[in-house]
């Protein structure tokens, strides 16, 4: 499932097998109980309602299934973009960096597992390698305005584009290099609650 119409479309061509349908989390056209999975990966935090996400997730797996999702750990500065928020926050301290999302904290992803209903919730945390090439491929995947960073940084007059990019040059090496981020990751084996059942 993919809200986006153009990100939907991305994924049918580079996946011609599998079946991407286009639609929010909050309404799954799916019915109860007709999957063994349900995954939302570094989703959860994009989410209109997260709650209602989750709970949509529940109700579309079959009891025994695994409903499971992950977020980065925006909140402990452990993500993949701390180093571009550390530079955004020393030019612009009140800027609303990604820390705020849902499931960004500890136990919030757990928390949010609860509210909507779900049982067996077991938390633990992934973490993950990410080799850049080097700065300029690193900075490269913020220019095309994608995402709340990219965002961000297409929200600036060049002069501060340019200052922001030379505030994260000096955090991070020229060469090739390894950035380590780090998930909150929870699961649920249902039996979770469908809304309405007791």
């Amino acid at each position: 499932m993919e809200p986006s119409a153009s990100f939907a479309a991305a994924a049918r061509d580079r996946l011609p097998g599998v079946d991407i349908s286009q639609s929010a989390a909050e309404q799954l056209p799916f019915p109860d109980a007709g999957f063994d999975a349900a995954l939302a990966q570094l989703v959860v935090h994009f989410m209109a309602d997260p709650v209602t996400g989750l709970r949509e997730m529940g109700r579309v797996t079959r009891p025994g299934g695994v409903v499971a999702a992950c977020v980065w750990d925006h909140a402990g500065g452990r993500g993949p973009l701390s180093a571009f928020w550390r530079a955004v926050r020393e030019l612009d301290p009140g800027a609303d960096d990604e820390s705020g999302l849902a499931g960004v904290r500890e136990g919030h992803l757990a928390e949010l597992f609860a509210q909507a209903g779900l049982d067996a919730i077991q938390v633990t945390t992934l973490t993950v390698r990410i080799r850049q090439a080097g700065f300029e491929s690193w900075w490269e995947t913020f220019t095309p305005g994608v995402g709340p960073a990219g965002a961000y940084l297409a929200s600036l007059p060049a002069d501060r584009q340019e200052e922001l990019r030379e505030r994260c040059r000096r955090q991070l090496p020229e060469g090739p290099f390894e950035v380590s981020a780090t998930t909150w990751a929870a699961t649920a084996s249902p039996g979770f609650r469908h809304p309405g059942s007791h």
